[in-house]
């Protein structure tokens, strides 16, 4: 079975990013929206790439649009109010599907190795997470509703 590390994503640019940099790094793998009740956890995602990063964390974040059209903008709205509003420094990739036929590759991985409840594999909402391994595999799936600093004991466990 391939790592997560080993899938290639778009950039905010749209050009293909390999996640190969990541390898050996505890990731959290976020579907991120700007203008959706789960928006200020942004801040929090900030917090814990702060308080981590210099530990082998990283979060990475992928906007999408399909819950309620509330990530409407482009790359380069997403990014400033990104880090204008939140001051985001981890990466903000191109905007994905996260369900359906045009569902991203790397999230039908994250989907099949840590379904959602009742076994259910598709995304609910924006905000869902998913806590990776540094051995690029999937530990855990956490609700849009799972507040960032309620996966720091998960996260610091890992590291």
């Amino acid at each position: 079975m391939t790592a997560i590390t080993d899938f290639t994503v778009k950039s905010a640019d749209g050009s293909a990013a390999s996640l190969e940099p990541y390898r050996g790094k505890v990731l959290l793998i976020v579907n991120t929206a700007s203008k959706c009740g789960f928006t200020p956890q942004y801040e929090g995602l900030a917090a814990l790439h702060r308080d981590y990063a210099d530990r082998g964390f990283e979060v990475l974040a992928f906007p999408c649009n399909q819950f309620g059209g509330q990530e409407p903008g482009d790359a380069a709205e997403i990014a400033n109010f990104c880090t204008l509003t939140y001051d985001v420094t981890f990466p903000v990739f191109a905007k994905v599907d996260v369900n359906g036929a045009a569902t991203d590759p790397l999230f039908e991985r994250l989907k099949s190795d840590a379904p959602g409840v009742l076994g259910s594999k598709a995304i609910k909402w924006n905000f869902t997470k998913f806590l990776v391994g540094r051995d690029g595999n999937v530990v855990d799936r956490y609700a849009p509703t799972t507040k960032p600093e309620d996966i720091r004991k998960d996260i610091e466990t890992l590291l």
